[in-house]
């Protein structure tokens, strides 16, 4: 399977990434779209979940935990995340109370946690980068969970048009541990308007991974190797959905590819 997946339409639970996947031993990803009134139930075994709504509202129940029309985006261009944790070895049942995706990712866990709630209020809003690669960067479940989750980090970034991130290169493979960490990661990408694009450029240094991907609407990436810069076209927005689990904790200090430090400097 390859690392890049293009968006395929259709109701229902869709996997993309599952947990048979051979480049990722940590992370695995899929798509919950929910019709109004249509429910689903699932077991998150030996998974710890995250349930971001991407768009619409929907009702969701974990153990004793039940939270009541949750969401609300049009799209996520408009307005912050709100999510549910999930911890592994538990269940949990998905009411749309309207047209609704979720975005449904999973890292690997032994240890369980107590289910939560991160409404749009509590997602911590970040300007990174300049002059051609400045972002927004909206944390979701990332310093605010410490302790209460046991692997994954998940946040959304957002390119205005013309905008490049993950730049200069980074990457997290673990290469130069401990000065880097050991972390997979997983993009899940929006683009507006729809009918634009942008571009993933994914490269090692030893030149046996040098290839870019067209962004399109509804496509995911799974990124458990090499540098990773995220750019948009002119005239379009690119956002995507991130998140990472790995055999290093969750801190976050990537490693930038020394050959474009010096942009820093400019």
């Amino acid at each position: 399977m390859e690392r890049y997946v293009k968006a395929k339409k259709g109701n229902g639970y869709q996997e993309i990434f599952d947990d048979a996947y051979e480049k990722l031993e940590y992370l695995a990803f899929a798509k919950l779209s929910l019709d109004i009134g249509e429910t689903y139930y699932s077991d998150t075994n030996d998974y710890e979940h995250v349930l971001v709504i991407l768009t619409g509202k929907a009702s969701i129940a974990t153990g004793n935990k039940n939270w009541e029309n949750l969401g609300g985006r049009e799209t996520v261009f408009e307005d912050k995340a709100t999510a549910v944790y999930v911890p592994c070895q538990s269940n949990y049942t998905v009411k749309a109370d309207t047209k609704v995706v979720i975005a449904v990712c999973k890292a690997k866990a032994v240890e369980k946690h107590e289910p939560f709630v991160v409404m749009p209020e509590d997602v911590v809003v970040h300007k990174r980068g300049e002059k051609q690669w400045n972002r927004t960067v909206y944390d979701v479940v990332t310093d605010n969970a410490d302790g209460k989750v046991h692997r994954i980090v998940l946040g959304e970034t957002i390119n205005k048009p013309g905008q490049w991130s993950g730049y200069p290169p980074h990457k997290h493979d673990g290469e130069f541990y401990p000065e880097e960490p050991n972390l997979e990661e997983i993009y899940h990408y929006q683009v507006n308007p729809q009918q634009g694009f942008g571009v993933q450029h994914h490269y090692t240094k030893d030149g046996n991974i040098d290839v870019a991907y067209p962004i399109r609407h509804g496509d995911s990436f799974a990124i458990d190797i090499g540098y990773h810069p995220v750019g948009s076209a002119g005239g379009y927005e690119v956002y995507y959905l991130w998140f990472m689990a790995g055999e290093t904790g969750r801190k976050l200090y990537p490693y930038e590819d020394p050959d474009h430090k010096w942009l820093h400097d400019k």
